[in-house]
């Protein structure tokens, strides 16, 4: 629903034939759109370009479609942009929703590879489209699962992006998981323990509630993180099934993608870029805010520079947010 009178940008849809997603086990379709958001009066040339890596359970073109009371992305780039309060910048918007309901955006041999789509893929094809972007001109933002992905490109790919931003995005894993695994394994009882069985009820059922949406959730984790290749769609967890008992070389494969713990030791690929900007609210309801906190405490520690904010909110409609965010980002990008 727009919010201002000034002038709308144009929404292209491109299309993607992927190599790099050719060989996922989930049997998610390799063909990707991508909506790409030109700002009024302008073509896209010479413009930076910012990615918007959505969160769990949507895709990219659920950021460009209509919402009720609210503006969707592209009307409040027309906002700020149209107000003056943020440069002009070519932002694209793509499809990377899947069979396990959303993803982290890094490479697995189950959900596809991800990182290679969006940065071998996906930028050479907007930019030679649109002439915008490249080196020094790129930046990624996201919330919640894609703030992760930001957190995580933007850790180990300084020479792609030089910015980014993440609201609220998942870090401090044993805050954020752990006290999920017994409910995942509740669900999982109902069908014998079997991952295969739950998955094949889950999707024969005519409504999904919240309960199915977490146990999916889970699985999308596990299958970005400790993928096993003898498992039925590779999924496997980081505990046993009877007991809830952390499998100690299960759990350090999750750890391993932390953005708590990577930090220390990808702060100065942090440091490369030209802007990096972290929030979370001090009410989320998956404790993000601790983690978020670890990452802020230590760029302060390692000198790297960085915007962070805490805000009075909760972990759920914080659209209102990227008002801060994609300002910061379009300023810094386009020095």
């Amino acid at each position: 629903m727009r919010k201002t009178t000034h002038a709308p940008g144009t929404i292209h849809r491109l299309t993607i034939q992927s190599k790099a997603l050719a060989n996922n086990r989930l049997g998610d379709d390799t063909t990707r759109i991508v909506d790409v958001y030109v700002p009024a009066g302008h073509d896209g040339k010479d413009l930076p370009l910012l990615v918007d890596l959505v969160g769990y359970m949507a895709g990219g073109p659920a950021h460009t479609a209509w919402k009720a009371f609210t503006e969707n992305v592209p009307e409040r780039l027309d906002r700020l942009i149209g107000e003056g309060k943020m440069a002009p910048v070519v932002v694209a918007f793509p499809d990377c929703f899947t069979r396990l309901g959303g993803n982290q955006y890094v490479n697995s041999p189950v959900m596809g590879n991800w990182e290679d789509f969006l940065i071998e893929e996906m930028l050479p094809t907007v930019e030679k489209k649109f002439a915008c972007g490249g080196t020094g001109r790129r930046g990624v933002f996201g919330k919640s699962s894609g703030g992760f992905g930001s957190l995580v490109h933007a850790m180990r790919h300084p020479d792609v992006w030089a910015a980014a931003a993440s609201h609220s995005g998942d870090a401090g894993f044993e805050h954020l998981y752990l006290a999920g695994f017994p409910d995942v394994l509740m669900a999982l009882a109902k069908k014998d323990n079997s991952i295969e069985a739950w998955m094949k009820a889950f999707e024969a059922k005519p409504k999904l509630d919240g309960k199915d949406t977490m146990t999916l959730m889970f699985l999308c984790q596990a299958a970005s993180f400790d993928p096993d290749p003898e498992a039925f769609l590779g999924l496997r967890l980081p505990v046993t099934l009877d007991t809830c008992e952390i499998i100690p070389e299960r759990w350090e494969n999750w750890l391993a993608w932390d953005p708590a713990l990577m930090v220390k030791s990808h702060a100065d690929s942090i440091g490369k870029l030209k802007g990096f900007f972290l929030d979370c609210g001090t009410e989320d309801q998956y404790a993000i805010l601790y983690g978020t906190r670890r990452i802020h405490k230590a760029l302060e520690q390692h000198g790297i520079a960085h915007r962070y904010e805490e805000f009075p909110d909760n972990h759920s409609g914080i659209d209102y947010r990227m008002d801060v965010s994609l300002p910061y980002l379009a300023e810094v990008l386009s020095q």
